[in-house]
C-alpha cells in the first residue's frame, strides 16, 4: 500500500496543475485556434485549455509509469507474482479513478454548466439593444435579413443580403435561424459559437464582437455535395462605419426589393423570448 500512496503524488500534482490550464486560458493564448474576437470566447478557450494541459499530464504521468517499469522489470530481475486482486489494489484504482475524473471530467462539467448559464444562454434584452438579425440558410449559402427603418421584419423596407453580415463592434449580435431545406450549423470559429438552422422551427443565438475586422462564417453541418462551398463574410466596424454601411444598404434595398417576388419574402416576424 505503501508503494501505491507514493505514486498517487504525481496524479495529485496533475490535479492541481489544472489550475494552471485555467489561468493559462486568461492570457489569451489560442494555440493555433482561430483568433478570439469575441466577448464570451475566452470561456471554450478556458476549456480547451484545462482539457489540453490535464491530458497532458496525465499522458507524461503514463510515459513516466512505464519508463519505470521497463527499467526495474528489465532482463535479470524477478517476477513477483500475485494472486488475485486485494483491497488494496481495488483502494488504489478507485482512488486514482476518482482524481481523473473529479478533477478533470468535474472541473470541465462545473465549468460548462456555469458558462452556459452566464453567458451562451444569457441572451441580451431588449433594454441592451442587440442588433436583431434573421438568418435563412439554404443549399448552399446564407440569406441573412435586417429589419429597415421601420424596425419590423419581412416588410417591404428590409435589407436582405447574401453571405455577408455586417455587424458593429462592443453591441450585442441576436441572431435567429431557420432553414429551407436541410440541417445547416452557422458557425463563427472567431467566436466560439455555433447554432443548427433546422426546417420547420426557428433557433437562436447571440453574440458580441470586441475588435473590428472581418472573420468566416461556416456551416458545420454536412448539408450536401456543395457543404464546403457554404461560407459567409462576417465584417466587423466601428458603430460609425456600420451607420454608414447601414444607410447605403437602406437604399439599395429600396432599389431592388420586389415585393411580387415571394421567394425573397422569406422572413418573419420577430418573437421576443
Amino acid at each position: 500500500m505503501k508503494r501505491h500512496c507514493s505514486a498517487l503524488a504525481p496524479l495529485v500534482s496533475a490535479s492541481c496543475l489544472l489550475l494552471a490550464g485555467r489561468a493559462h486560458a486568461a492570457t489569451g493564448k489560442d494555440w493555433g485556434r482561430p483568433t478570439d474576437i469575441s466577448l464570451d470566447g475566452w470561456r471554450s478557450d478556458q476549456l480547451f485549455n484545462i482539457t489540453t494541459v490535464s491530458v497532458t499530464i496525465l499522458f507524461l504521468i503514463m510515459c513516466g509509469i512505464i519508463l519505470w517499469a521497463l527499467a526495474k522489470h528489465r532482463a535479470g530481475s524477478h517476477a513477483h507474482y500475485e494472486h488475485g486482486i486485494g483491497r488494496s489494489h481495488l483502494l488504489f484504482t478507485a482512488v486514482v479513478s476518482s482524481i481523473i475524473f473529479f478533477g478533470v471530467d468535474g472541473t470541465l462539467l462545473v465549468n460548462a454548466f456555469e458558462d452556459i448559464h452566464a453567458a451562451y444562454w444569457n441572451y441580451p434584452t431588449a433594454a441592451e439593444n442587440p442588433l436583431t438579425v434573421e438568418v435563412m440558410a439554404q443549399q448552399w449559402a446564407w440569406a441573412i435579413r435586417y429589419p429597415g427603418p421601420d424596425g419590423k421584419f419581412n416588410t417591404a423596407d428590409d435589407i436582405v443580403t447574401l453571405n455577408d453580415l455586417h455587424v458593429p463592434v462592443n453591441k450585442p449580435v441576436y441572431i435567429k435561424l431557420r432553414s429551407k431545406d436541410v440541417i445547416h450549423s452557422f458557425y463563427l470559429p472567431n467566436f466560439r459559437v455555433k447554432r443548427d438552422a433546422m426546417p420547420g422551427t426557428t433557433t437562436d443565438m447571440w453574440f458580441q464582437a470586441t475588435e473590428t475586422g472581418a472573420a468566416e462564417i461556416g456551416c458545420a453541418q454536412h448539408c450536401g455535395v456543395n457543404h464546403y462551398k457554404m461560407r459567409g463574410v462576417l465584417t466587423i466596424q466601428s458603430q460609425a462605419d456600420y451607420d454608414t454601411w447601414y444607410k447605403a444598404a437602406v437604399a439599395d434595398a429600396r432599389l431592388r426589393n420586389d415585393m411580387s417576388d415571394k421567394e425573397s419574402q422569406w422572413g418573419w416576424d420577430w418573437e421576443s423570448k
